[in-house]
């Protein structure tokens, strides 16, 4: 049962333009911008590192009483980036062939808008596997589940037009714009917009007064690819505690058994216990899990068999830190219609606010 709440609880209008801009891994520079302008007297430091990761400090109440050898440093971390493509051939006709920057389920590709970004603006185009079309297909073709090198970019321009304005390396991405339904915020890049987002929430609660520990709060690039951002980011901050923001799968829609929800929407945010990538600490999991029932803030604890986040990166970096991961319960992950409730947002908020307080 999805719980009723306020949406004016939080800037959804922010999350929302946050989902519509695109930036696939090693190219996020349109989300970057945006962050770096949101931060603006919410951090005493802000800085850029070599890979492109933002990294902004907001120093702790005990810092000055503690001296810098004992100052604990808390690393929280949300990816920029999103699924997407690159450019890698021109053909003879002008249509693009492309790679695969995430991991697509490519029955969900087929006849989308795309936008291929190149050095003289934005291009619109479609993106459709090659083959028949439905009318004068076989019986095999109809059942056939293409491979992403047989999709292509038509941009509906001639082969010599092409060439001159497309480069391989471009990006592409797919074209969504984000939309509230119900309780739901829904767009082409929650994963892991709505973990951006959230960290802005958090960072935005603490303008105006400090929490116990230094926090440095990483908008990390290239997790799509192999959390590359957030392993150069933990080696460069240091920190003595790592808490991953990102998605999980909320598979509780039908056609599926409850033993494979993972999480559910509308039940209160991820503390993950598990994914392939990581085990949570686990004296980190019990801290989060009895502040949230002290607090009265719904939670889910998440094991899911497959995926990984930056938590995982930070947890391995170095001689170890101890680390979890928040994650939002998401439906239709890796599609262009990504839902998050509402609800489960001003949890991860709450219950993170309350940790870091």
């Amino acid at each position: 049962m999805l719980t009723p709440v306020t949406p004016t609880e939080l800037r959804l209008d922010l999350l929302c333009q946050l989902s519509d801009l695109n930036g696939v891994p090693g190219n996020e520079d349109a989300v970057r911008d945006f962050v770096l302008r949101e931060l603006d007297g919410l951090a005493d430091e802000v800085r850029v590192d070599a890979l492109g990761n933002v990294i902004a400090l907001k120093r702790g109440r005990d810092a000055a009483s503690e001296g810098e050898h004992r100052r604990e440093r808390i690393m929280l971390s949300a990816h920029m980036d999103e699924i997407g493509f690159l450019v890698r051939f021109v053909d003879d006709q002008g249509f693009l062939r492309v790679q695969a920057l995430g991991g697509f389920d490519t029955r969900n590709l087929f006849a989308r808008n795309v936008t291929v970004q190149t050095r003289g603006g934005a291009l619109p185009g479609l993106l459709t596997p090659g083959g028949r079309p439905v009318h004068i297909a076989t019986p095999e073709d109809r059942k056939k589940v293409p491979e992403v090198k047989e999709f292509f970019v038509d941009l509906g321009l001639n082969a010599e037009e092409v060439k001159r304005r497309v480069r391989v390396g471009d990006m592409v991405t797919l074209d969504q714009t984000a939309r509230q339904v119900g309780h739901l915020v829904v767009g082409k890049a929650m994963d892991d917009r709505a973990s951006v987002f959230l960290q802005l929430e958090v960072l935005r609660h603490f303008r105006e007064e400090r929490p116990r520990h230094d926090v440095v709060a990483v908008f990390s690039v290239q997790e799509e690819v192999g959390l590359r951002g957030a392993v150069v980011a933990a080696y460069g901050v240091e920190p003595t505690l790592g808490i991953g923001l990102d998605v999980t799968l909320a598979v509780d829609t039908p056609g599926v058994g409850p033993d494979e929800a993972v999480t559910r929407l509308g039940e209160g945010i991820g503390i993950k216990v598990f994914d392939s990538s990581m085990i949570s600490t686990r004296w980190l999991v019990d801290a989060l899990v009895d502040l949230a029932e002290q607090e009265g803030t719904p939670y889910q604890l998440e094991v899911l068999a497959l995926g990984g986040t930056d938590g995982a990166a930070i947890q391995k970096t170095r001689a170890g830190v101890p680390s979890v991961t928040l994650s939002i319960p998401t439906r239709y992950i890796h599609t262009i219609v990504e839902a998050v409730h509402v609800g489960d947002l001003r949890a991860g908020v709450d219950l993170l606010v309350a940790y870091l307080r």
